[in-house]
């Protein structure tokens, strides 16, 4: 039985135009603020990276400075898989299937690769089944998780995520923090040999590097979330999440692949 919606007004196509242009006025604006926001983050003071980092790698270790591969800025997309996992979390997996050719960003002297705490046979297993190409490192006997602040564990690392202390995390609800896996984006810069870091984002920072996210925005009922507005467009249950792995969505149904509050990574 079809689940009643709340639908947009139907209104005549002149009606339409007025409404669309009066929202055009606001997108406009919404990419000059953007706009200037880039121009911030770009004017952002760097940190020099002194700590060595070493990696497990396809073919062998790798330190930070190899991630770049020669190129100058290393954007790092940290996957959450933590080492006893058996698969790479769901919204993770989401965002990675949405990345592009790496040729545009090679064309701007910029590598992009994952990092995760689980080992590398792990991550290599899953990266065949999802069929992804980007590279991906474990940086499981490594501080970098923790120091990049995606891997809460309070026994080796004070507890900081999003630019919010223990104390800020505990109010919103988080109190898991032994070992506790988040995603996040770290971006590098190399000068040479030095490297320092220029920028890091978590939580909803990670948005607009998901296509899926922002082409559902552009339509009608848009992710069928239940906190979106205007209410009344989705199935999902209060704090549920529609998104699996690409091969684990139900053929049948209008809300494949819907899971519950408790379950995903």
């Amino acid at each position: 039985m079809e689940q009643p919606m709340n639908l947009p007004e139907i209104v005549s196509r002149e009606e339409w135009v007025a409404a669309r242009k009066g929202l055009l006025a606001q997108e406009k604006e919404f990419t000059r603020t953007r706009d200037r926001l880039n121009a911030e983050r770009r004017r952002l003071p760097m940190v020099r990276i002194d700590k060595e980092y070493v990696f497990e790698a396809r073919d062998d270790r790798a330190t930070l400075l190899d991630l770049f591969a020669g190129r100058r800025q290393l954007i790092v997309y940290h996957f959450m898989f933590g080492p006893d996992w058996d698969v790479g979390c769901e919204g993770c997996s989401i965002l990675v299937d949405n990345i592009g050719h790496p040729a545009h960003l090679h064309a701007r002297d910029t590598s992009l690769v994952l990092v995760s705490r689980a080992p590398l046979p792990k991550l290599l297993a899953f990266q065949k089944r999802m069929g992804w190409t980007t590279p991906w490192y474990s940086s499981h006997n490594s501080d970098f998780n923790h120091d990049f602040h995606v891997t809460l564990d309070e026994r080796v690392a004070p507890v900081e995520h999003n630019f919010e202390d223990r104390a800020a995390l505990e109010r919103r609800g988080l109190t898991e923090f032994r070992g506790t896996e988040l995603p996040g984006v770290s971006v590098f810069l190399r000068d040479g040999a030095a490297i320092f870091h220029t920028y890091s984002t978590y939580a909803r920072g990670t948005d607009l590097l998901n296509g899926t996210f922002n082409y559902l925005d552009l339509t009608a009922l848009g992710r069928q979330e239940p906190w979106e507005q205007p209410p009344g467009r989705s199935w999902l249950p209060a704090g549920g999440w529609w998104w699996r792995r690409h091969d684990e969505y139900r053929a049948e149904g209008r809300g494949a692949g819907v899971v519950a509050a408790n379950g995903g990574c």
